[in-house]
C-alpha cells in the first residue's frame, strides 16, 4: 500500500512537472523564435534578372519607368543595377515607387551618382514595411539631375520571362515602350499564419495535454495502467540497468583504444577535413560557410547511422539476458540509441568550434537546436526498434540496411547543396526526414534564426511517425523473439 501511494505521488508530480515544463517551453520558444515566428521571406520576392544591356543615360530630363506588381505582403526594399560607363559621374539619382491606381508615391529615395560603381546597386528601403501593395499595379520611376556625359545608366535584361502577375511587366524609356525588363529586384516578407495565432495554438495543444493527463490519472486511480504509466514505471524501475547498459556500450566502443573518448571529438573533424578538401576543390560548391555546412550534416547523419546500426543488433546481441532475465525488451534498443546520443553530445563540441572558426557569430537561435536533436533521436529510436525486431527474424536485414543507409546518405544534402538536385529527383528531399532535421540545425547555426513554424511541425511529425511505426512492429513481434534467438 505504501509503495502504491509513493507511486501515485510520483505520477502526480510527473504530470504537474510536465505541464509546467510545457508552459516554460512555450514562453521560451516565443522569445527565442522572435521575428521568424511571425514573418518569413516572401515567396513573391522578385530576383534581379541578368544584365544584358544599358537603358538610357539617365541625364536631366530622361526617365526610366518599369510597371509591375508583386505578391508580397510586407514590402521592404527595391534595388536597381547600374552601369557607369567606367567614368566618374555626378548628380543625384532618384528612385520612386508609385501606386498606379491613384498616382501616389509609396516610396522615394535619392542617391549620389558618384558613389555608384560599375555594375553596382542602389537600394531603396523603408523604415516600416509597406503592407498595401500586394497585387497592386506599381510603377518604379528613375530620374536624375546629372548632366550628359556624367550620368549613370540603369541596366536591363532583353529577355522577358513570363510573370505570374495580374499586371504585365512593361519598360518605358523616356515615354517609349521598350522590349525587355529593368534589372531590379523587390524583397519583403509575408505573415506566417501559425505565428500570428501562436498563443491560440499553444493553448489548444496545452488543453489536449492537460486532458490526456487527466485521463491517464483517472485510469491509474481506477487501477488501470496505460502505456504512458507503464513506460514511466519501467524507466524508474530499470534506470540502474539502463545506466549500466549505456555505459557498457559506450566503453565497449573505445575498448583498448589509445585515444578513447577523444575519437568522438576527433572523428567528425577528420571526416569534415577530408570531405572539405575533396568537395570544395573538386566540385567547388558555392555554399557560404561550407566547413560549418559540412560538419553539421556529418555529425547529424553519423549519429543516425551509428544509433540505428547499434540498435539493429541490440536484441540478438543480448540474447543471453533476454532468455534468462525478464526486462522490457525495448530497453535494449533504447540504451543503444542513448549511448550513441552521448557520442553526439561530444561531437557537438567540434561542431561549435568549426562554426566559430568559420566566422559565424553565435546567436540565441542556437538554443533551438536541441529540438532538432530530440526529433532526430526519437526518429532514430523508431527506426532502431523496427530494425531490431526485423533482425531477429531476418538476419539479412543488417546487410540490406548497410546498403540502404549508404543510399540514404547520398540522397541527403550533407556535402552538397540541395539546389543542385535535378527537378526529377528533388522530390526525394520532401520525403527525407534527415533533410528536415539537418536543415533545421543549419538554419539555427548558420543563419542565426529560427526555422519557420512549419518545419517544427514537420520534424515533430516525422519523428513521432517513425517512433509509432517502430514501436507497433516491435510490440507485436517481441513475444516471439525467444523462439528465434
Amino acid at each position: 500500500m505504501e509503495k502504491r501511494q509513493s507511486t501515485e505521488i510520483d505520477l502526480k508530480r510527473t504530470i504537474i512537472t510536465a505541464i509546467l515544463g510545457y508552459v516554460c517551453l512555450v514562453v521560451l520558444f516565443y522569445v527565442l523564435a522572435g521575428h521568424q515566428l511571425h514573418f518569413r521571406a516572401s515567396r513573391g520576392n522578385l530576383e534581379i534578372p541578368p544584365a544584358e544591356a544599358g537603358t538610357v543615360e539617365l541625364a536631366q530630363g530622361a526617365v526610366v519607368e518599369q510597371s509591375f506588381s508583386v505578391k508580397i505582403q510586407r514590402l521592404q526594399s527595391i534595388s536597381v543595377q547600374w552601369g557607369t560607363y567606367y567614368r566618374p559621374n555626378s548628380g543625384t539619382v532618384t528612385m520612386e515607387l508609385v501606386d498606379q491606381r491613384d498616382g501616389s508615391i509609396v516610396m522615394s529615395q535619392s542617391f549620389d551618382a558618384a558613389a555608384i560603381p560599375e555594375g553596382g546597386f542602389t537600394t531603396m528601403t523603408t523604415e516600416e514595411s509597406i503592407e498595401t501593395v500586394y497585387g497592386v499595379p506599381l510603377l518604379l520611376r528613375l530620374y536624375a539631375d546629372s548632366q550628359p556625359g556624367s550620368a549613370a545608366s540603369p541596366l536591363m535584361c532583353l529577355t522577358v520571362s513570363e510573370q505570374d502577375d495580374a499586371v504585365p511587366f512593361t519598360l518605358m524609356l523616356n515615354g517609349e515602350p521598350t522590349e525587355g525588363v529593368l534589372c531590379f529586384s523587390v524583397t519583403g516578407e509575408d505573415y506566417i499564419w501559425t505565428g500570428l495565432h501562436y498563443w491560440e495554438f499553444a493553448a489548444a495543444f496545452g488543453a489536449v495535454l492537460a486532458l490526456a493527463a487527466v485521463l491517464i490519472w483517472r485510469r491509474y486511480k481506477k487501477g488501470k495502467r496505460s502505456y504512458v504509466v507503464n513506460a514511466l514505471v519501467a524507466m524508474r524501475k530499470y534506470r540502474f540497468l539502463i545506466r549500466q547498459l549505456v555505459g557498457r556500450d559506450f566503453k565497449t566502443k573505445y575498448k583498448r583504444s589509445v585515444l578513447g573518448v577523444f575519437w568522438s571529438f576527433l572523428n567528425p573533424l577528420l571526416t569534415m577535413a577530408v570531405q572539405y578538401v575533396v568537395f570544395s576543390n573538386l566540385f567547388r560548391f558555392d555554399v557560404p560557410y561550407y566547413p560549418a555546412y559540412l560538419i553539421i550534416g556529418i555529425v547529424f547523419f553519423n549519429f543516425f547511422s551509428e544509433a540505428t546500426n547499434m540498435a539493429l543488433s541490440s536484441i540478438i546481441g543480448n540474447a543471453g539476458l533476454i532468455t534468462k532475465v525478464y526486462v522490457p525488451k525495448y530497453i535494449y534498443p533504447l540504451t543503444r540509441v542513448l549511448s550513441s546520443l552521448v557520442n553526439l553530445v561530444i561531437s557537438l563540441i567540434p561542431l561549435l568550434l568549426v562554426t566559430v572558426v568559420s566566422g559565424i557569430v553565435p546567436t540565441k537561435a542556437y538554443l533551438l537546436v536541441p529540438f532538432s536533436l530530440l526529433c532526430l533521436t526519437v526518429f532514430s529510436l523508431g527506426i532502431g526498434l523496427l530494425l531490431s525486431a526485423l533482425m531477429v527474424f531476418f538476419r539479412d536485414v543488417q546487410f540490406l540496411w548497410g546498403v540502404l543507409s549508404m543510399i540514404w546518405m547520398y540522397l541527403t544534402p550533407i556535402f552538397y547543396p540541395a539546389s543542385i538536385l535535378p527537378k526529377n529527383i528533388a522530390w526525394v528531399l520532401d520525403v527525407n526526414p534527415l533533410y528536415y532535421f539537418i536543415t533545421f540545425a543549419r538554419t539555427c547555426f548558420m543563419d542565426g534564426i529560427s526555422p519557420e513554424p512549419i518545419m517544427y511541425v514537420q520534424c515533430f511529425l516525422m519523428a513521432m511517425g517513425a517512433l509509432l511505426v517502430g514501436a507497433l512492429v516491435f510490440r507485436k513481434a517481441q513475444d516471439r523473439f525467444v523462439l528465434y534467438l
